[in-house]
């Protein structure tokens, strides 16, 4: 699967929130090769454990992180997060996540990348349930999905006593809609007022040529910029 520059987005403005730079313990779901892992890594010295499903990724994801200087914060478990959450009742300050999104649509002819992208491997109500179950009291879970999934996982995070404190959209230029959204979840207190706050990130001026606001995001990641 190929690095978007929708999931680095995600990994620049959590690396610039006080959730990840506090963080002793970081969980990320469906760790892929393992970008928003390293991504933390570079913005804290909280352990991280990044799951991945596909064995193939999962190796590569162990390569990447015994290649990075921060090789020793980081734990591999290359397994279903439901079968984690099955045998593990750890909680974790952050939980980050780039999640599989189509659901009931047309599938290719690619079986790695299908369960990549669609749900039938990690549906949103199983994803929330284990937002839910590891992530901390205090702590919080960054989520990048289409905007056209947004009101469907959280009809799923709702009864597992998750609330959305902030919606971050992700846009290609002013002249173009939200594509994407960074939710930001935590546990719901009965005693708290949650107010959703909201932004937008506009990636381009004009394709290839990143706004200023973006250039400066990802400039401690991308070597060309």
């Amino acid at each position: 699967m190929k690095i978007t520059t929708d999931a680095c987005i995600l990994g620049a403005l959590l690396a610039e929130s006080s959730a990840l730079q506090q963080s002793q313990s970081v969980l990320d779901i469906g760790t892929g090769t393992g970008l928003l892992s390293l991504m933390a890594a570079q913005n804290c010295n909280g352990k991280i454990t990044a799951v991945e499903l596909d064995e193939a990724a999962s190796q590569q994801a162990v390569s990447n992180f015994v290649a990075s200087p921060w090789a020793d914060q980081f734990r591999l478990v290359n397994s279903a997060i439901q079968i984690f959450s099955a045998t593990s009742q750890q909680r974790f300050d952050c939980v980050i996540s780039n999640p599989p999104f189509f659901q009931q649509s047309f599938k290719g002819d690619d079986q790695r990348r299908n369960m990549a992208r669609h749900t039938d491997s990690l549906s949103f109500t199983d994803l929330a349930r284990a937002i839910s179950r590891h992530l901390a009291s205090t702590g919080e879970a960054w989520i990048l999905l289409p905007v056209t999934a947004t009101q469907h996982f959280l009809a799923a995070t709702a009864p597992q006593g998750l609330a959305l404190i902030k919606q971050i959209g992700l846009r290609s230029s002013s002249r173009h809609p939200n594509h994407r959204h960074i939710l930001v979840l935590k546990h719901l207190t009965l005693d708290k007022l949650h107010i959703t706050q909201e932004d937008t990130v506009t990636t381009y001026t004009q394709p290839p040529h990143y706004t200023e606001a973006t250039r400066q995001l990802l400039s401690p990641y991308y070597q060309a910029l």
